[in-house]
C-alpha cells in the first residue's frame, strides 16, 4: 500500500531548531541577547523599487513585498533595528548589505532594565488575597486583632505580600453606640487614621510582610476627605496611594473626593502598584504603572453586588493581560447591620495573571470561594512575565502603536 505524506509534515525544521539552540544558550549563560546581520537575499531583483537597504527592509517589515529570510528571523522572535553595510561583500543578492536583527533575553534584559528594581530583588514573591468579613467588633483592639490574625497566618507561609480589602475598616463604626449618617460615618472614621497607621506598620515590622492595608478614609492637609491605600512595607516604610476615581455613590453619602497621583512603590520585590476598586476599570492608570516598572497591581474593592463585584474582576483580569502584569484582586464579605452603606458584600478575591502559555489555564493563579471569609495565596513568577512580554503569543506591550496614540498625564 503507497502511503502519501504532506511534505510540509515531515520537514525537519532544522532552521527553528538552530535558532531555539542559540536562544537557550544565551539564557544559559545569563547573556543579554544575540545580534547579527542577516541576508537579504530578495533585495537585488527590487533594487529599483527599493534603491536603499533601509527602504528594502522597511517594505519587507511593511509586508510591501517578501523576503524570506528576513520572515523567517522575525518569525524566530528577532526584530531589526537598522541595516549593516558591506557586512558581505561576497553575497552578491543583498548587495552585500545586512539587516541588524537582535533578539533580547527576556530573562536578563528586562531585570536589568527594571532601573526601579532594588538589587536581589526576587524572581518568584508570594501574595496573599484576605477575604475579609465585616463583623461587629467591640474595640480598636480587637478590629487590630482580626488584622492580625490574617497577617500571623500568611506570614507563616511566608508570603511577601498579603493585601486586605478597600474600606474595611469600616468595621469599626461597629463601635458606636448611636447610628450615624453616611457623612458622620466617614468623618468618624476619618479620626482613626494616625492610630490605624501605626499599628499596621507594627504589624508589617514584627511579622516581616508588606501589608496592603486595603483603604482608609483620610482627612487631607486641604481639609478634604479622600480614600486612600495605605501600603505598610516590612522595612517600616509607609505608602499612601489615594484614589483617583471616587465612586457616584462615594461622591453622594460621603463626599469623598479623588486624589491627583498615581504612583508606583518600592518594595523589597520590585516596583507595586494600587489601584482601589473603582480605578481599576481605567486602563490608563495601569498602563501608567506598568510603564513605570510596575509587575504587581493590587486591588483592594468593596462591592455590595455581583454585578459590581464582575465590573471589577472582569476589568482587573483586562488588566492583567493588556499589561502582561499580575493583578491581586481583596474584598469584603459579611455585613454590619447598623452602618450606612454597609449592609451587604460581595467577593470572590483571587490573584489574576496574563492567559498565556507559562500560566494559569483560566488566567486564575489562585480564587476564594465566594462569600466567605478566606485567604487565597500564590506564587508568581516574574521572569514569566519578562518571557511574555518578548516571546510571548501577544506581546500587548511591545505591540502598541506609538505612532498612533499613547496616554499624555498632565503635570
Amino acid at each position: 500500500m503507497e502511503v502519501c505524506v504532506d511534505p510540509d509534515r515531515r520537514r525537519l525544521r532544522i532552521g527553528q531548531r538552530l535558532y531555539d539552540a542559540r536562544k537557550e544558550l544565551a539564557e544559559r549563560y545569563e547573556l543579554e541577547g544575540i545580534v547579527f546581520g542577516g541576508r537579504m537575499p530578495n533585495w537585488q531583483r527590487k533594487r529599483k523599487q527599493f534603491p536603499t537597504a533601509r527602504a528594502y527592509l522597511d517594505a519587507v517589515m511593511a509586508q510591501e513585498v517578501s523576503d524570506p529570510v528576513i520572515r523567517f528571523q522575525t518569525r524566530m522572535g528577532f526584530e531589526p533595528i537598522g541595516v549593516l553595510k558591506a557586512y558581505l561583500p561576497s553575497d552578491r543578492a543583498s548587495r552585500g548589505w545586512a539587516s541588524h536583527m537582535v533578539w533580547r533575553n527576556p530573562y536578563a534584559v528586562e531585570q536589568k532594565l527594571s532601573a526601579n528594581a532594588p538589587p536581589g530583588a526576587k524572581d518568584i514573591v508570594r501574595v496573599a488575597t484576605v477575604q475579609f468579613q465585616q463583623r461587629k467588633v467591640e474595640s480598636f483592639d480587637e478590629f487590630i486583632s482580626n488584622i492580625e490574625y490574617f497577617v500571623d497566618v500568611t506570614s507563616d507561609y511566608r508570603c511577601d505580600f498579603v493585601v486586605f480589602p478597600e474600606l474595611f475598616t469600616l468595621q469599626l463604626l461597629a463601635l458606636e453606640e448611636t447610628r450615624l449618617s453616611p457623612a458622620q460615618s466617614i468623618e468618624r472614621l476619618t479620626e482613626y487614621t494616625p492610630h490605624f497607621v501605626e499599628k499596621m506598620r507594627e504589624l508589617a515590622i514584627s511579622y516581616n510582610i508588606n501589608i496592603i492595608g486595603g483603604s482608609h478614609p483620610t482627612r487631607t492637609e486641604d481639609d478634604d476627605i479622600q480614600n486612600v491605600a495605605y501600603v505598610f512595607l516590612r522595612d517600616g516604610s509607609v505608602h499612601a496611594q489615594e484614589k483617583i476615581h471616587p465612586t457616584p455613590s462615594e461622591r453622594h453619602w460621603w463626599n469623598i473626593l479623588g486624589g491627583d497621583e498615581i504612583i508606583t512603590i518600592p518594595t523589597d520585590c520590585g516596583p507595586i502598584g494600587v489601584l482601589i476598586c473603582y480605578d481599576s476599570e481605567f486602563p490608563e492608570l495601569a498602563r501608567k504603572l506598568v510603564d513605570a516598572g510596575a509587575k504587581l497591581l493590587f486591588v483592594p474593592f468593596c462591592t455590595d453586588n455581583r454585578q459590581g463585584y464582575l465590573r471589577v474582576r472582569y476589568c482587573a483580569q483586562a488588566r492583567a493581560i493588556e499589561n502582561q502584569c499580575y493583578v491581586v484582586m481583596s474584598g469584603n464579605v459579611g455585613n454590619l447591620p447598623g452602618v450606612e452603606n454597609m449592609d451587604i458584600q460581595y467577593a470572590q478575591s483571587c490573584i489574576l495573571t496574563p492567559c498565556d502559555f507559562r500560566f494559569a489555564r483560566d488566567g486564575i493563579a489562585a480564587e476564594c470561594t465566594e462569600n466567605v471569609e478566606t485567604v487565597a495565596i500564590a506564587d508568581l513568577d516574574l521572569t514569566d512575565l519578562d518571557w511574555a512580554r518578548q516571546e510571548g503569543t501577544v506581546r500587548n506591550l511591545r505591540d502598541r502603536r506609538f505612532d498612533l496614540y499613547k496616554v499624555d498625564w498632565k503635570n
